[in-house]
């Protein structure tokens, strides 16, 4: 009796983790762990974490380009955006292999941009080059709809998501580089100026500690910064294309 009463409260508890983690699945979030890829071409996507830290291929055939990457803790999925800017490739971490591809039309062809993930409901945030506009689609390649970004001139030069607060960061401005936080439907609540210079083109955004993650200026390193702009420490990774985000230890699915 006593065993069955354990296992009724396990199965309870897992029900209500799906619940939360929003639909059909659940994942239980470990340590943060940084993704990166060295270059539009590389074969590998590097892993920097505590533990467990181990590269995943990234299924980069000769001729393709990457142009925007993003990771979902939820599924512990890669997103890579490959050129000429309407091609998503799915790459599942923990089976090293090719989850799904597809193409969205909404994309365009005329280039890339930064990717951001929502992990409660698997919702995609693209860039688009050179227009203050987002297109949104689900994990699935099921197109949402687009997002007109409030007060920004230009395109969207980096683009994160602060799941937290289910914000968007966008990365805007030139000098001072200033990062707008603006709700999902591309109202912009407010800015703030980072203090030191950065490489834009990709943004991440750790929403429990609250921290930043955006290349400094000459791209040798990446610099992490409160939400206040300030720089608050260095990390040695050369990485065009980056993302944070802590790594499930428990997937159903």
């Amino acid at each position: 009796m006593t065993t069955r009463k354990h296992l009724v409260r396990l199965d309870l508890a897992l029900v209500l983790s799906a619940v939360a983690f929003g639909g059909g699945g659940c994942a239980t979030p470990g340590a943060l762990h940084l993704y990166s890829l060295p270059n539009a071409t590389a074969t590998s996507v590097a892993d920097t974490g505590a533990k467990n830290v181990a590269d995943t291929p990234s299924f980069i055939k000769d001729g393709e380009t990457v142009i925007g990457f993003a990771y979902d803790p939820f599924t512990d999925h890669f997103f890579l955006r490959l050129a000429p800017g309407d091609a998503i490739r799915v790459v599942d971490r923990p089976a090293r292999a090719i989850k799904r591809e597809f193409k969205l039309a909404q994309l365009g062809m005329s280039g890339g941009g930064d990717l951001a993930i929502r992990p409660r409901d698997g919702h995609v945030f693209a860039a688009l080059p050179g227009e203050p506009t987002l297109v949104e689609f689900t994990r699935y390649g099921d197109y949402v709809g687009k997002i007109t970004l409030e007060k920004i001139a230009g395109g969207a030069r980096g683009v994160a998501l602060d799941a937290g607060q289910n914000r968007l960061l966008i990365l805007a401005g030139d000098s001072p580089v200033q990062v707008a936080v603006h709700t999902p439907d591309g109202r912009q609540a407010s800015v703030f100026a980072l203090d030191r210079a950065i490489a834009p083109g990709c943004l991440a955004f750790d929403s429990e500690q609250r921290e930043l993650y955006a290349p400094l200026a000459g791209g040798t390193a990446l610099g992490v910064f409160g939400e206040d702009g300030r720089f608050r420490r260095e990390l040695p990774l050369r990485a065009p294309f980056f993302d944070v985000g802590p790594r499930s230890f428990l997937r159903m699915f």
